[in-house]
């Protein structure tokens, strides 16, 4: 592969990387590995609505008020990319007061955070697809 062709693919790989971690999945689906892209995205998806279901919050990066752990916590939210910035637009799902009273809460952050976690890794693999490294 010459050099030009490298970086023409370097170039759309992380084009890849970054519509993965915006939308879950849509970076293997970019490069038509549809089983991939639906599963990983669906996965995402699924951890993240499981998340809310269960009362746990996003947090704001934004809100350093409250010291580094929950800005690194908000980190690994962000990681879900429109999910999270739809619901920061939409106000719904940080610091509700009455979820935080639920049992479960505490299984519904980690569930959000581990679909942040997840999907900055399925990134990586459309990434690593792109550029050639994986099949």
């Amino acid at each position: 592969m010459s050099v030009e062709a490298r970086r023409q693919s370097s170039g759309q790989a992380y084009l890849y990387a970054l519509l993965g971690w915006l939308i879950p999945g849509a970076g293997h689906l970019a490069q038509k590995r549809w089983g991939r892209g639906l599963l990983f995205g669906g996965a995402v998806c699924l951890m993240f609505i499981i998340g809310r279901q269960f009362g746990g919050n996003l947090q704001d990066i934004t809100n350093g008020s409250e010291g580094l752990l929950p800005r690194v916590f908000g980190a690994f939210n962000l990681g879900t990319g429109v999910l999270y910035l739809g619901s920061w637009l939409s106000g719904i799902g940080f610091g509700e007061a009455e979820d935080a009273r639920r049992i479960s809460f505490e299984y519904g952050n980690t569930f959000l955070m581990v679909a942040g976690l997840l999907n900055y890794l399925v990134a990586f693999d459309a990434f690593d697809i792109g550029v050639g490294r994986k099949k």
